[in-house]
């Protein structure tokens, strides 16, 4: 027999379980108020310069963003002058003819529903690669290729670097990243895997590696994209370098794209091919 005391006791416990069982259960995955995304990934690769602005929306709408279509964007150079980004459609925003400066600053402003974000950058300068390959493992039993970017880290700075792949033309994928904190002014090999979203290189393929210098803020917000996504195409929330908790990231860096050749496997002799 259970005494008055003890009963209430446990009846209290029980009611009070209920109660947080039931506030777990009607979580509103609707209430969150959305989120400006932007996505500026500007370099001097490209003539046409873009940049991505949309909100974040609810967690059971099919869209996977709601795309800002009446945004006020530009980007004001060091000297003042000032370059204005023309809507596009479906979030994007275009400008060719921003002029690409190593050593330029950058000020990003866009303007969303009365509320202003902003974020500064510069252009850091090209370090250049001595000589690229590829090299060819056997792991488990399976064959993996590699591309290798050997070079000389200035020595006595802080650099930064970011890869992405381009797989018989497809899209380019991020792959990796890479802090010269434990390398400064070394040589280093710098050495890359599949595309960045599972796909192995294959023999035969044709690669497009783009290799940008980054700031740190870049670097921070793609190491923690690898690090908590990891073959993920979209990231969870990595730290952004972007004002008025804006998501999404700003970037204006120097690039070059290196073309790689996987050599085709040679014929068996003895499958008759």
């Amino acid at each position: 027999m259970i005494k008055r005391p003890l009963y209430r006791f446990l009846l209290f416990s029980f009611l009070l379980i209920l109660t947080s069982c039931e506030d777990l259960i009607d979580i509103d995955l609707n209430s969150a108020n959305p989120k400006v995304v932007i996505v500026a990934d500007i370099n001097n690769e490209e003539k046409t310069h873009e940049i991505l602005i949309s909100k974040t929306v609810n967690f059971d709408d099919e869209r996977p963003n709601d795309p800002v279509d009446d945004a006020l964007v530009y980007i004001r150079l060091g000297n003042g002058r000032v370059y204005q980004f023309v809507s596009a459609g479906g979030g994007r925003y275009i400008n060719t003819d921003i002029p690409m400066a190593m050593g330029e600053t950058y000020n990003l402003v866009v303007q969303v529903d009365g509320e202003e974000y902003t974020s500064t950058t510069r252009m850091l300068a090209y370090i250049d690669i001595d000589s690229i390959g590829v090299t060819e493992e056997n792991i488990f039993n399976e064959d993996f290729y590699f591309i290798n970017l050997k070079f000389n880290d200035p020595e006595g700075e802080a650099n930064y670097y970011r890869y992405s792949m381009s797989i018989n033309n497809k899209p380019f994928k991020f792959n990796a990243v890479f802090s010269d904190k434990f390398n400064d002014g070394n040589e280093w090999t710098h050495q890359l895997g599949s595309d960045g979203s599972g796909n192995d290189i294959k023999p035969g393929d044709n690669l497009r590696i783009r290799r940008q210098i980054i700031t740190k803020e870049v670097f921070n917000y793609w190491s923690e994209y690898a690090s908590t996504n990891p073959g993920s195409a979209a990231p969870g929330n990595p730290t952004s370098n972007i004002s008025n908790d804006a998501l999404g990231y700003f970037s204006v860096s120097s690039v070059r794209d290196y073309t790689v050749e996987i050599a085709p496997k040679p014929a068996d002799p003895e499958s008759g091919n």
